[in-house]
């Protein structure tokens, strides 16, 4: 199969219909074998009804649909397990992402050999003060930490090579930082593409402004979990023994003053910091260890509760 489509939705019935016929146009143009998943977040409208109904007109349309909102990294996660395509695709369902942009990206990944492709919504329609200035700056941001030099971390429209989809995890607000959870797979090669950006037709808009927050949460996360997740001894136990050496070398200078009459334990405040970076630096020692043992493994991080499947 040429093209997977991963579209991650939550209440856009009026605009899947038009997607759809869309995607079918643009694959029909190009004599592309493709599949389309769509991931129903818990939509409380008839978005699964009209998947229902694409399904039973085109077999190429597979869905799964959430009992609850899990959230667009919850969606895009289980809709990367069942991809079978050379080429994966993500888009959004509220048709600001343009098919007409998938046969370039297809050739991007095949021909030129890029392990991700992301979109860059170089002329964009979001409000300005809301979404357009502080977009910019958590991308200069996001460049800056993690080396990876995108226009648009966030743009929904992206494209993969398989491998990269299944040798990544996705959960929590994560799906932004895609290209860094790549690249700290092995997935190095990175490219961009200038795609068109188009008003929204229907319905609202599903994110608010505390995803910024959130947003910079998560690469704190990432980078963190990147270079010490599977080895946080080497960060906690690190600072833990330099802070411990500290309060120790400290204590035994506070020691020798007091015996020479120099000062009062019970006076100083240099007693008191000595043991407190001491039992900070035994702390620290001790978060290390535990986390050696966790090391950020969770059996349910990823378990989500899915109502109903055409995916066969």
């Amino acid at each position: 199969m040429d093209i997977s489509i991963v579209v991650p939705l939550f209440n856009e019935d009026e605009s899947l219909p038009h997607l759809a016929e869309w995607i079918d146009r643009v694959m029909a143009e190009n004599n592309f074998s493709y599949e389309v998943v769509m991931v129903d977040d818990g939509s409380k409208d008839n978005s699964w009804k009209v998947i229902e109904s694409l399904r039973g007109k085109n077999p190429c349309y597979k869905g799964i649909k959430f009992r609850r909102n899990y959230g667009k990294s919850a969606a895009l996660n289980v809709g990367f397990g069942v991809v079978q395509g050379d080429v994966v695709i993500t888009m959004d369902a509220d048709l600001q992402d343009s098919p007409d942009e998938i046969p370039e990206l297809y050739r991007m990944i095949k021909e030129d050999k890029f392990d991700l492709v992301s979109g860059w919504k170089k002329v964009r329609y979001d409000s300005k003060l809301a979404k357009n200035i502080p977009s910019k700056f958590f991308n200069w941001t996001t460049r800056k930490m993690s080396g990876i030099y995108l226009h648009d971390f966030n743009c929904g429209l992206k494209a993969y090579r398989r491998d990269v989809v299944k040798s990544i995890e996705v959960y929590g607000e994560m799906h932004r930082y895609i290209p860094v959870i790549a690249k700290w797979a092995g997935f190095s090669k990175i490219g961009e593409k200038v795609v068109q950006h188009r008003k929204r037709e229907f319905g609202v808009t599903k994110f608010g402004m505390d995803r910024f927050v959130n947003g910079y949460l998560d690469l704190m996360s990432i980078m963190f979990t990147s270079k010490f997740g599977k080895q946080p001894m080497h960060f906690f136990g690190l600072i833990g023994t330099l802070s411990f050496v500290l309060g120790f070398v400290a204590l035994i200078v506070v020691c020798v003053l007091r015996l020479m009459g120099t000062i009062s334990l019970t006076n100083s405040v240099w007693f008191f910091l000595s043991m407190f970076f001491a039992l900070l630096g035994a702390m620290l020692f001790l978060t290390g260890f535990l986390g050696e043992l966790i090391c950020r493994n969770s059996s349910t991080r990823n378990n989500y509760l899915i109502e109903k499947e055409l995916i066969d």
